[in-house]
């Protein structure tokens, strides 16, 4: 009989080790079937009870980085998105770039007058018959999850803009929604009442067909904050510019110039963008 060995989660629960699921995590990051039993079995050997979520994270993504640079960022892609810290600023300027991609335009961090008061929006996404709201929630944390009360709120703040917006000739016929994305996930209660009041909800694996993940995936917009080469200290130069896209740096390389980056490692840089974003 198969031994079983319990791990520690990052909220604190334990379940059991299921090699699969990090098998499964492995080929997403596109690795090669090789690559992905080779780590496989390094962990089995190395797992022990009550090792952490994360330790099992950092060994395979060690292991990664190693031999795949395009397949380690891909493989912290979730950590990636956190690291857009400690504002939310990023993430939201990353969302819009997301609906842009779906067709959307969109002006991030405005404020819009309701029937009652006036709103600070993280997102406004207009199409020619759509209007959406959207609210972006940012947790710099693994543990941390948007709970019934985030969508309650976000949920009056978009009716009473709605009251506002179908006065308006040019929006009275279009179809107004109201959305709340998240890097991390919502709770049961959160997704039962977004179903119900039909609050539209993102969050990192949820939906199962059009989750972040998966957004991202699609769409191949992925963070510079998954960029292997690049130091803590680079990152934060990068976002700072307002650029938040590895696209971003392919379209125009000479974004990079004047980060106090030297040429070797701008390259170096580039070649690993280009990779994400071409593979």
């Amino acid at each position: 009989m198969e031994q079983i060995t319990d791990i520690i989660k990052y909220s604190g629960e334990v379940e059991a080790f299921n090699i699969e699921k990090l098998k499964r995590s492995l080929r997403h990051s596109k690795a090669s079937e090789q690559l992905v039993m080779e780590i496989a079995e390094a962990i089995q050997t190395q797992l022990t009870d009550g090792m952490t979520t994360k330790r099992v994270y950092e060994i395979a993504h060690r292991m990664l980085k190693e031999k795949s640079k395009s397949a380690s960022a891909r493989y912290k892609l979730k950590k990636a998105i956190m690291e857009f810290g400690p504002t939310g600023y990023p993430f939201e300027k990353f969302v819009g770039k997301i609906l842009e991609y779906e067709g959307f335009k969109t002006d991030v961090g405005v404020a819009m007058q309701g029937h009652c008061v006036t709103h600070e929006v993280d997102v406004s996404a207009l199409k020619p018959n759509k209007h959406y709201l959207v609210e972006c929630k940012f947790h710099s944390d693994q543990g941390r999850y948007c709970n019934v009360k985030i969508p309650l709120y976000i949920h009056s703040r978009f009716k009473d803009l709605e009251t506002q917006w179908i006065k308006q000739k040019d929006h009275s016929l279009k179809f107004h929604k109201g959305w709340v994305y998240t890097n991390t996930r919502f709770s049961s209660d959160a997704i039962h009442f977004g179903e119900c009041a039909g609050l539209g909800l993102v969050g990192w694996d949820y939906p199962e067909q059009n989750s972040l993940k998966s957004k991202i995936d699609l769409s191949r917009l992925y963070p510079i904050t998954a960029l292997p080469s690049l130091s803590k200290a680079e990152k934060q130069k990068i976002l700072n510019k307002g650029i938040v896209l590895c696209r971003e740096m392919c379209d125009s390389p000479t974004l990079l110039n004047n980060l106090g980056i030297n040429e070797t490692k701008i390259k170096r840089i580039l070649n690993e963008a280009n990779e994400l974003c071409t593979h």
